[in-house]
This record gives C-alpha cells, sequence and structure tokens, in this order.
C-alpha cells in the first residue's frame, strides 16, 4: 500500500516534510503518535492520528504509539485558549494504563511490523531540568519557539513557562526516538504541526540527522462546530463515559455533507467500497446507507460486534418496534443511556403490586398526564403505550410491567416518552 497515496484519497493529508515520499519509498520506516493522558478514555477525536498510525502499519512500517507520562505532566498549548489543570502522577500514571489498552486493540502487537507503546516518563524521570537546559534548550532559540502558531496565539492573553517549554519536551521526545529507536517520522493532527518540526529541527543541531513530519487535517462538523462533541461533551471510546448505543448513534446522525468524509478517514472500506456506497446513497438519501455502514463498521470495531447488535436494538426502542423482552434483553445501563433525559417518576413497589388501573397511573401516580380526563382522551385515542405495547382502558399497570424489575417505559405517540422507575 502507498501510504501518501493512501491518506490523499481518504482525505487524511494536511502537509509533510519535502523527501518523505522518497525515504518511504525506500522500504519500512518507523513512525511515531503521541498521545496525552488528559482522561482515563481516548475520545473520538483522537481517532484521527489512531487510524494514520493505522494505515501506516498496513502500508509496512512500523508503528509507535507515545504516552505522554512526562509531557501530560506539562500540558500541550496547542489549540487551547487558556491553560489546561495539570494533573498528579498517579493520575497519569492511571490514565497511561487505560489508553495503552484501548491503543492495543486499533493496532497489531505482533509480526514484523508489531505495534509498540513507550512512555516518554521513561527517558525524561532521570533528566534534572538543568541537564535539559543545557542540553537541549541551547539549541532553540527563543525566536524560534515564539514564531510557533501555538505560541504566538497565546501570547497575549499570556502563557506560562511550562507551556512554553512544552515544545522543547515534545521535540525531545523525536530525537530519543530517532537516536534510539531509528524513529524518523512523527505524525499528528495539524494544531501539531509546530511542535512536531520542533523535533525535527532537534534531530538536525543535535544530531545531525534528517526526519520528517506529517500532519492530518483538524476535523470539523458541517456547521463548524468541534468534531468529536456531542450534547453531554466529548464521545469516548470507554463505552463506560459514552454508551455502546450514544457512540452508534453519534456516527449515524452524521449529516450527508459530513459522511462521506468520516466513512474515508474512519473505516478502512476501499476507496471503491466507498464509492459504490456513496451511490447507492445518492439514488435514496432517506434510507441513510452511508451513515449506517459508517455506524456498523466504527462501533463493531471500536467496541464488538455484540454491543453493536446492541445499539442497533436500543436503537429500535426509540425509532422502530420493539417488545418487552426485546427491551429486558439489552444491559440496564443501554436502556437507560437510550432514554437519558426523558421526564421521568418514581413509585413504590407497594403502588404496583396489586395492580392500579392505567388511567390513575398516567395522571395521579405519575403525573405524566395532567388530570384523568387527559389521561382517559389520550388512551381512548390509542396513543399510549406500555413497554412499547398499545393499552386500552381497562388495562392495569403492575408490578409484571417492570423491565428488569426496576422501569416501566410509557409512551404517548411516536416521540413522548417518560420513564417510571420503581424503588
Amino acid at each position: 500500500m502507498d501510504f501518501i497515496k493512501e491518506l490523499r484519497w481518504r482525505g487524511m493529508l494536511h502537509d509533510m516534510t519535502p523527501g518523505l515520499e522518497e525515504a518511504l519509498a525506500k522500504g519500512n520506516v518507523t513512525g511515531y503518535v503521541g498521545f496525552d493522558p488528559t482522561a482515563d478514555s481516548l475520545h473520538i477525536g483522537n481517532l484521527v492520528p489512531v487510524m494514520l498510525l493505522v494505515h501506516w502499519q498496513r502500508a509496512g512500517n512500523n508503528p509507535i504509539a507515545l504516552v505522554g507520562g512526562a509531557t501530560g505532566m506539562v500540558g500541550d498549548p496547542s489549540g487551547k485558549s487558556a491553560e489546561r489543570q495539570l494533573l498528579d502522577m498517579d493520575a497519569i500514571q492511571h490514565n497511561l494504563n487505560c489508553q495503552k489498552a484501548q491503543l492495543e486493540s486499533f493496532l497489531n502487537f505482533d509480526g514484523d511490523h508489531a505495534a509498540r507503546v513507550v512512555n516518554n516518563a521513561d527517558w525524561f524521570k532521570e533528566f534534572t531540568f538543568l541537564d535539559f537546559i543545557r542540553s537541549v534548550g541551547k539549541h532553540i532559540t527563543v525566536n524560534y519557539m515564539t514564531s510557533k502558531d501555538s505560541v504566538k496565539k497565546r501570547l497575549e492573553s499570556g502563557m506560562s513557562f511550562t507551556e512554553f517549554s512544552y515544545q522543547l519536551v515534545q521535540g525531545y521526545d523525536f530525537f530519543h526516538l530517532w537516536k534510539n529507536e531509528s524513529c524518523s517520522v512523527q505524525l499528528g493532527g495539524s494544531d501539531q504541526w509546530g511542535n512536531i518540526t520542533t523535533g525535527t529541527e532537534l534531530i538536525r543541531r543535535m544530531g545531525g540527522g534528517h526526519a520528517f513530519a506529517l500532519t492530518a487535517p483538524l476535523i470539523t462538523k458541517a456547521d463548524g462546530s468541534k468534531f468529536g462533541k456531542s450534547e453531554g461533551g466529548n464521545v469516548w471510546i470507554d463505552k463506560t463515559k459514552t454508551s455502546a448505543y450514544k457512540f452508534y448513534q453519534y456516527w449515524i446522525n452524521a449529516g450527508d455533507q459530513e459522511v462521506s468524509k468520516y466513512i474515508r478517514i474512519f473505516t478502512l472500506k476501499s476507496q471503491e467500497e466507498i464509492e459504490a456506497l456513496e451511490a447507492r446513497h445518492a439514488e435514496d438519501p432517506g434510507q441513510r446507507i452511508l451513515q449506517k455502514e459508517l455506524a456498523a463498521d466504527i462501533t463493531e470495531r471500536v467496541h464488538s460486534k455484540a454491543d453493536l447488535a446492541t445499539a442497533i436494538e436500543a436503537s429500535s426502542l426509540l425509532f422502530g418496534k420493539s417488545s418487552k423482552e426485546a427491551i429486558e434483553a439489552l444491559p440496564e445501563a443501554e436502556f437507560l443511556s437510550v432514554f437519558e433525559g426523558v421526564p421521568s417518576s418514581e413509585v413504590s413497589h407497594d403502588v404496583l403490586s396489586n395492580g392500579i388501573s392505567i388511567i390513575d397511573f398516567l395522571s395521579e401516580t405519575t403525573g405524566f398526564l395532567n388530570s384523568k380526563g387527559e389521561a382517559r382522551r389520550a388512551v381512548k385515542e390509542n396513543s399510549i403505550s406500555i413497554n412499547k405495547a398499545k393499552v386500552s382502558e381497562d388495562y392495569s399497570v403492575s408490578s409484571a410491567d417492570l423491565i428488569g424489575g426496576k422501569h416501566i417505559l410509557v409512551q404517548r405517540g411516536k416521540k413522548n416518552y417518560f420513564l417510571v422507575s420503581c424503588s
């Protein structure tokens, strides 16, 4: 596979230093991407550099994922309007362990081009401040550092020396890997260009060597908002932070202006496969073929086939037909994730033990509807469902209706949901 050609058609190439294509043409090259341990999970914004490493390995090169145990203590100012909150060592180590496990699910750690995870704390932990400024700092001028966009954009509002020094620390990472691991390429997002090229400059000045930089474009939504964010914040890889259902829904809700870009970047489908899907999608956009293919592919790859099935079944609760049995088969976390934020109330087991009329249940017991009269009209209109099943006026709600012994799903019409929990 031609790595540069692959990135170009996928829209994943923003910039690169001269000579990289020629170096790759000579054969196996080692390259790395750095990840900051600012959280105990990667989010989908991190998937762009992850996919750079995936394609790097597919092209027959050696990938290194660097987790920043040292740089995480400093904080990268790139793209930030204010200084990050610094983490303590225990929090950083926890985050590193979690991220490392996630990276291992994307990359192949066996074979001729096995991926490796390294931690820059391993070479910085014995490096004193005085040693660093003597042996590294003297090679890069202040003028050079202040010319970087990550610094220039913060000069007016103020920037601590801690953040100012970040590019030197990251640059030294590149030098260390070049010297000790024969790593000659650093890859990352376009906001990392300044930090990466500081590394190539250190390699030139400290080691008399030559190295390369390559960046992918930063992704934004069609409306200009930040990719990877939802109403609840980041969309995380860890399903305890973002459920498989919400993860799936993020991708399936991608707009037509975005989905062709996303399916190129976040799946391994070939150009021919994607263009065929785009042709089918264009014939009937309402079927959302591209969105379904994207959501299924990435949910299964990041989570599992079982989690994909769960996400699809959870989606049917809102958008398709389902049954109490199907709902009960869902993990409670997924069920609650689907209905997070809908109006709700609590009732006691005693209230349901002997059964209660649907009219009283909808009005006085739960407050879902304002009065018995409104409840009676809604039932007569055949617009009330309990656990996705239509009910009549003589229906009695009881403990038998509880999903998993805890919840009852009430619905009026197609979109008006109410969740009753039993304590």
